[in-house]
């Protein structure tokens, strides 16, 4: 009678956790080239961002790539673990996390046209190069988890 039982909840655990195909190992993986590739993309954003508008030495903000890779390091990594979660735990997790992800990108550029062209030695090209670095990592985190993450066919 006990091996009644243990049989279908072994059954059912194992399909729980693997019924979409996910593997953890490959999306650590995916996660990890996520955060160096929206680094990489915004560092290069940043240096294009110098080459074509200058940077004024007084605005803070972009007087060095180190801020640039601060807030997108932290972000990425936020949303490859909430990206792992919904795809544990939701049922439609590319959809509902690109919906978050529109979210959060609309909330984070709002500091952008509000209080950044107050900041001392804001520029209009400045304020788009920050604008800019929030579309590229978007489409770069939002891209690559989404796609490179799909379950793999069993």
């Amino acid at each position: 009678m006990a091996s009644i039982t243990a049989t279908p909840n072994v059954a059912l655990t194992s399909t729980a956790s693997s019924s979409r195909g996910i593997s953890w190992g490959r999306y650590a993986l995916v996660a990890l080239a996520t955060v160096i590739a929206s680094v990489f993309a915004n560092v290069v954003v940043y240096y294009l961002g110098a080459a074509a508008v200058g940077y004024n030495s007084g605005f803070i903000v972009l007087a060095n790539p180190s801020g640039i890779v601060l807030f997108t390091v932290v972000p990425a990594i936020v949303a490859t673990l909430l990206y792992a979660a919904l795809l544990r735990f939701a049922r439609r997790p590319e959809r509902i996390f690109t919906v978050i992800a529109a979210i959060v990108f609309v909330v984070t550029t709002i500091p952008d046209f509000t209080y950044i062209p107050t900041v001392p030695g804001a520029t209009n090209g400045q304020t788009t190069i920050l604008v800019l670095t929030h579309v590229v990592a978007a489409a770069v985190i939002v891209g690559m988890l989404t796609k490179l993450s799909r379950p793999q066919a069993r």
